[in-house]
């Protein structure tokens, strides 16, 4: 698997759901706990997949032609799928089911292979084995399962070990396991289930070769995950997080309640295109709620966003860093029509974001593109550039290559948001109000031709970036260009910028 380095810092089918409010929730993160969070009274307040505390239960008899797993057997789930032909369906009896204790058995499904739960069914890896289903075959299912204790390594994952494509993740459980908790394929869905308290991701949606294609996430808690705090351990990994998305065409990923993980909620990172994060909640993440990283073409709309970034964000100003770390990150990412898509923009709409350490930020690196030493993406060029040593002197400094070298954050839409911060309730008295269009200053290498304040001109004016018609309220500061220049909302409106045209700003709610 592919390591990258993080660069957050300046410079640097019908399905029910189990609906409820998140009134009274524990976490059960690994991280600092927030207090139990009730739906906000801003109308935009959406209920939530209450998914962990009261899964949907199992088939409590074996389905008519299923083959019986009993768990007082050790490998009886090896045994009988390597006994049984494709598109077998297995029914695992109440209790706990083992592996052989050898730390690479595992379960390697046939094709069509279906595996239910009863209830109390669970697959336990005992700290040993670190796989739970692996193997390339497509299209299996796995319903009404917990899958816990396996240990995993770095980056990999315990369901879904090797990216098969058309799996279907359902009404399970993946637990108190070390990586990720699976990992995806092209075609898969993953719907109703609780992802909580993984080591390193609950999801991994990572594919060695090629990308992957028409992914679904659905109706899940996604709670407590990084109980490794990986960034720490491998500083600026950029590593982590409820989900990690990379190189995915085409996410819907909507209807999730994703709260309380260490490090960021949802990170689409290097080369993803065609998502849409609808009627998400995305709260009490220690980072950012959502980063959308060197990535293309995006509608965020519907979802609520509140609580998210105290804790990384306040690490930051207690360091006097000036960055405007947000709890909305879109980093080099942007619209482009010439990238098929359902949109040929980023649209940020009608999402309402309460109560978090700042709001949206829009960011580029003068120094990241392809063939640069600062590009933190492995090697990677983008979606219009498939030959990185292209991009070098001399045709880098014409076009195409100029404008197609570089991952570039424009054509973002942001309406129709209402962004609400108290800061008595954030408990911060500096750097988390801002709203943020930036680049650095850019230096090197030499043959760069984007040093000085080209990008910084081109993010902020040439870009077509644009919020409009939002409602604020609360003491709302913006920051554009570079981190130097914070705005008041008559600046941001003025002639200079030309930002949130409709838009209005109140000090506290009922102004």
């Amino acid at each position: 698997m592919r390591m990258k380095w993080r660069h957050w810092a300046y410079p640097a089918a019908p399905l029910a759901l189990v609906l409820l409010a998140a009134t009274g929730c524990e976490s059960t993160s690994g991280s600092p706990a927030a207090e139990p969070t009730a739906q906000p009274s801003t109308s935009g307040a959406r209920p939530v997949a209450r998914v962990c505390a009261k899964p949907a239960a199992g088939p409590a008899k074996a389905p008519k032609g299923a083959v019986t797993v009993d768990p007082a057997k050790v490998g009886d789930l090896t045994a009988k799928t390597k006994s049984n032909p494709p598109k077998t369906t297995f029914w695992l009896r109440p209790g706990k089911h083992r592996l052989d204790p050898d730390r690479y058995s595992q379960v390697i499904p046939k094709k069509g292979n279906r595996y239910l739960g009863a209830p109390g069914a669970v697959f336990d890896g005992g700290k040993t084995n670190q796989y739970a289903f692996g193997g390339k075959a497509a299209d299996v299912t796995i319903r009404h399962l917990t899958v816990q204790r396996f240990v995993a390594p770095p980056d990999e994952g315990v369901v879904n070990h090797d990216s098969a494509d058309g799996w279907v993740i359902e009404h399970a459980t993946i637990q108190k396991n070390s990586g990720a908790g699976l990992m995806a394929g092209a075609r898969q869905r993953v719907r109703a289930s609780c992802l909580r308290d993984n080591g390193q991701y609950g999801m991994n949606a990572y594919k060695a070769k090629g990308r992957i294609t028409g992914l679904v996430v659905e109706g899940n808690e996604i709670v407590g995950n990084n109980t490794g705090d990986w960034e720490r351990r491998r500083k600026g990994c950029g590593c982590t997080g409820g989900i990690k998305f990379w190189a995915v065409n085409g996410a819907d990923v909507r209807g999730n309640w994703v709260h309380d993980n260490r490090g960021t909620g949802l990170w689409a990172d290097t080369n993803n295109n065609d998502f849409r994060i609808e009627n998400n909640v995305l709260e009490a993440n220690d980072g950012a709620a959502l980063i959308y990283e060197t990535s293309y073409n995006a509608v965020i709309r519907k979802n609520t966003i509140r609580r998210n970034n105290w804790v990384e964000g306040r690490k930051y100003a207690d360091r006097d860093d000036n960055f405007p770390y947000a709890t909305v990150y879109l980093s080099e990412s942007g619209g482009e029509p010439r990238v098929k898509a359902r949109t040929d923009k980023i649209e940020v709409s009608g999402n309402v974001l309460e109560n978090n350490w700042s709001g949206i930020t829009l960011w580029e690196n003068a120094d990241r593109f392809c063939n640069s030493p600062a590009n933190t993406s492995s090697g990677d060029c983008t979606l219009l550039v498939r030959d990185t040593d292209r991009c070098a002197k001399p045709a880098i400094s014409k076009a195409p290559l100029y404008a197609d070298c570089r991952w570039k954050t424009q054509r973002v839409d942001i309406h129709g948001n209402r962004f609400v911060l108290d800061k008595s309730v954030v408990e911060c008295t500096v750097m988390c109000d801002r709203m943020a269009v930036l680049a650095n200053y850019g230096t090197y290498p030499d043959w760069s031709p984007y040093q000085g304040e080209r990008v910084a001109e081109a993010i902020t004016n040439k870009q077509h970036n644009r919020w409009h018609d939002n409602v604020y309220v609360g003491p709302w500061k913006f920051v554009a260009h570079d981190p130097s220049r914070v705005l008041d909302s008559g600046q941001w409106q003025g002639p200079s910028y030309r930002q949130d045209k409709g838009s209005t700003f109140r000090a506290r709610e009922g102004d």
